[in-house]
């Protein structure tokens, strides 16, 4: 594309698709944005686009990122309860990711509304950092907030002893419920 060119709806949504199957990495709507010289919000929508006509992009903590046909090494998956202070999910988060598990999401149970979801994609220390930060910038809460502290993880590893590990620290740590 030349400079002062101008990306078409359907150009984005190309550029989008694949720039996150072709990166590990979650990537901002403000990266593509800034990219495609257009408003986050407009990223936004060329997103909501992509999600209606079936493609499996989605919005993390750190970003969106195209969700690939599960492996066979990241095969062993594990839902499990916790309950702790706000204060202590850096701790939580750092003892799954210090075992080699991916924290995939966080649920809640809301009294109205019924399960509420929100992905983390959360792997590695740097990744719990750049979470804990965004919650603390953006004044924001965490989900867990709203049910005094209980929440589940959807945890994911290329095995289960990783997963195993993880837990019996959690539980060690007075988190795992």
């Amino acid at each position: 594309m030349r400079k002062g060119e101008k990306y078409t709806s359907a150009m984005r949504q190309e550029l989008i698709l694949k720039s996150l199957k072709e990166e590990q990495r979650p990537i901002t709507g403000s990266e593509f944005a800034k990219k495609t010289n257009v408003s986050r919000q407009v990223i936004v929508q060329d997103v909501s686009i992509l999600k209606a006509k079936n493609e499996p992009v989605i919005a993390t903590s750190q970003g969106y990122m195209y969700i690939k046909k599960p492996t066979l090494e990241a095969a062993h998956k594990l839902v499990v309860a916790c309950k702790h202070s706000s204060d202590q999910t850096k701790e939580e988060l750092t003892i799954i990711v210090d075992h080699g598990v991916t924290v995939k999401d966080v649920t809640v149970e809301h009294p109205v509304y019924g399960d509420l979801t929100a992905s983390l994609m959360v792997s590695n220390r740097h990744e719990v950092e750049q979470f804990i930060n965004r919650i603390h910038d953006s004044k924001a809460s965490y989900l867990s907030i709203l049910t005094e502290g209980v929440h589940m993880h959807t945890l994911e590893a290329d095995s289960k002893e990783k997963i195993d590990a993880a837990c019996k620290d959690l539980q060690a740590a007075g988190i795992l419920l």
